[in-house]
Parts: structure tokens; sequence; C-alpha cells
């Protein structure tokens, strides 16, 4: 799951640390793609409260991405999505499995938007709060001694309050051309983005009856966990 579905389970939550640590492990791959964190396996070192905090944060967003990932949802709507794509990217780098699973993460986020059930004002608002220190020890505790280009990321992604162009459905397919960008070379044609986006759109429309079903699910499980 992508950012703001991660925040929709402790949206309601008082504790800026619990929250950056359910979107840390993103966090961190999007500001260096060689990170690889495993705080969990040594839960033991994080002692101080906000530290703590972050590891809980942590566990709850494996948690959530295993239940999504491994659910009739995903399986049935990353396969819907492909197969719909399929035509489109005949020509193009791009695999259909990777489109298809990263904007089925945008759709839901995207809807948590449009339909009210999260705030990016809420979601930074925790950001910001979180105390840098617990932060930069954190990371250190995890073998990242040079912290300041997590910063450096943290602090743009804050700053330019992106995940709120998620509200318009244009904005995912721009997204994910991004995205692409990251893997490929030149991923996409202008008129690849262009079918996209509209085949993307009409399957956004018809995920809208029945995506909360997805979270209801997850929350039983984090519940239980």
């Amino acid at each position: 799951m992508n950012f703001l579905s991660h925040f929709y389970f402790d949206r309601h939550s008082e504790d800026p640390h619990l929250v950056l640590g359910t979107v840390l492990p993103d966090l961190v791959k999007n500001a260096r793609k060689d990170w690889n964190l495993h705080p969990e396996r040594n839960a033991e070192r994080f002692s101080s409260n906000f530290e703590s905090s972050i590891l809980e944060g942590w566990k709850r967003h494996m948690i959530v991405d295993r239940n999504f990932h491994n659910s009739e949802f995903f399986a049935e709507h990353t396969a819907g999505i492909k197969k719909a794509i399929i035509p489109a990217l005949k020509n193009s780098v791009v695999r259909p499995s990777f489109l298809a699973h990263i904007s089925l993460e945008l759709m839901l986020d995207s809807t948590l938007l449009t339909e009210n059930h999260v705030q990016t004002v809420d979601f930074y608002s925790h950001l910001r709060q979180s105390d840098r220190e617990a932060i930069n020890r954190f990371l250190k505790l995890n073998n990242i001694q040079d912290t300041s280009q997590f910063f450096i990321f943290f602090d743009k992604f804050i700053q330019s309050n992106y995940l709120e162009s998620y509200r318009e459905s244009q904005n995912i397919m721009y997204a994910l051309n991004r995205i692409c960008m990251r893997v490929w070379k030149d991923p996409l044609s202008d008129n690849e983005i262009l079918v996209l986006g509209d085949i993307l759109n009409d399957y956004h429309q018809n995920l809208l009856g029945n995506y909360m079903e997805i979270f209801e699910e997850i929350n039983v499980k984090l519940i239980d966990s």
C-alpha cells in the first residue's frame, strides 16, 4: 500500500512517531533504494518512547503490506488492471504487472482522499511533529550513519505536499510515469500515457464500488495482531 493507505489505519492516532513509523519503510526506500532496514529483528535497541513508537508503526506497516499483497482483493484487481493495460504497453519496456501493482495502490490513495477518509493536512502535520533527533537515532541504530540523504528527501516530501495532487485523477498517471522513470529510461511515450490514463481512469471508477472492503479486512488483522 502507498502512504495515505497506510495512514488510514492510524489516522486517529495522536502519536506522530507511530504515524511516521507506518510510512517510514517507504520513505527510506524513496530516499535511497539500496537501504534495507529490518528494525523488527533488533527490537531491544529501541528503548526510548519515541523510537519504540516508530518501531511499532514500522511493524504495523509490515502487517498491512503483507495482508494487502496476500489478499484476494489485490490478486483480483492487479490481474484486472494488468489485462486492461497490456494492449497499451505492447511497445513499452514497462512490465504490465509492475504498473498494475502501483496503479492499484495510487488509486486507493486517491479514493481515500476524494471520499474524505483521510486528509493530507493531518498526515503531513504528524510528520512535521515527529522528533528529528529520534528519527536520526532510529536510522543510525539501523546502521545508516549518514542520515543527511534521508532528511533531504524527507523535507522535500513534506514541503511539496505532493500527495494532495492525488485528488485529481489525471495526476495518478503523472505519478505512475515518474515512478516508471526511476526503473526504465524513456518508459512511456506521450501517446501511451494518454491511452493508459483513459484505461486507468475507467478502472478507477469501477473500483469505487468495493474499495473499502480491503481496508476493513486489514483493519481486522491489525486488531488481532
